[in-house]
């Protein structure tokens, strides 16, 4: 197991947008959790539910969001608090760095197309599935690609565990993100409640999208 802790790849501004969605996530979570209807409740009403979506037509007297609309709320619920710092640990890590290459705006419309698009792969490869989608992972899993094709050199800070052996070392970004692309595609399978095709979608989305840009503007980050 690894987890980043940080990078060594330093911003030229704040990151606004970063901060804005770790603070409605965290927000969303505590109104989750405290709501009279309880967690679940919200996740049965705005989660992304694959079926309602191939087969909208019989979805439309159930007493949801409307399912274009899920795609988005669904993004921003967690399912448990390890889920939502998990998320919110590497969206500020390899966030900050995206939103700082492609400026607020466009960094808040390249977050919410990964998120739709990594949900859209999971749909497509389990099209009858009734169990909802929730998390931040699928947009997350765009940063990932984002920051792999940006920041390939870039240091990051990391603890690993190797059965009782753990250790802080600092690896690549390409290596670290390589890791990470590759265990989401060997968990294919796996179940255990996770939407590894979200993960793989969202990777994949994320890195081409920023790839033409990048090339554009020939702005590549070495540390």
């Amino acid at each position: 197991m690894f987890i980043p802790l940080k990078d060594e790849n330093p911003t030229l501004r704040f990151p606004v947008i970063t901060v804005v969605l770790i603070a409605v996530n965290c927000l969303v979570f505590l109104y989750q959790v405290f709501s009279p209807n309880g967690l679940e409740y919200h996740v049965l009403k705005f989660g992304i539910i694959p079926y309602e979506i191939t087969h909208w037509e019989a979805a439309a007297a159930v007493p949801r969001v409307f399912w274009p609309l899920s795609l988005i709320t669904g993004m921003f619920l967690h399912g448990s608090l390890p889920h939502l710092l998990g998320n919110m640990l590497y969206l500020w890590i390899f966030g900050n760095n995206v939103e700082d290459f492609l400026g607020s705006v466009k960094f808040l419309l390249f977050y919410l197309a990964s998120g739709v698009t990594a949900s859209l792969l999971q749909v497509a490869v389990y099209p009858n599935s009734r169990v909802p989608m929730i998390g931040a992972s699928g947009a997350i899993a765009g940063l990932l690609g984002a920051y792999l094709v940006l920041f390939p050199s870039a240091r990051v800070k990391t603890l690993v565990f190797l059965i009782f052996y753990i250790t802080i070392i600092y690896v690549p970004a390409w290596v670290l993100l390589g890791l990470w692309f590759f265990l989401q595609v060997s968990n294919i399978g796996l179940g255990g409640g996770v939407a590894w095709f979200a993960h793989i979608g969202g990777f994949l989305a994320g890195l081409s999208m920023v790839l033409p840009a990048a090339r554009r503007r020939r702005k590549f980050y070495y540390v």
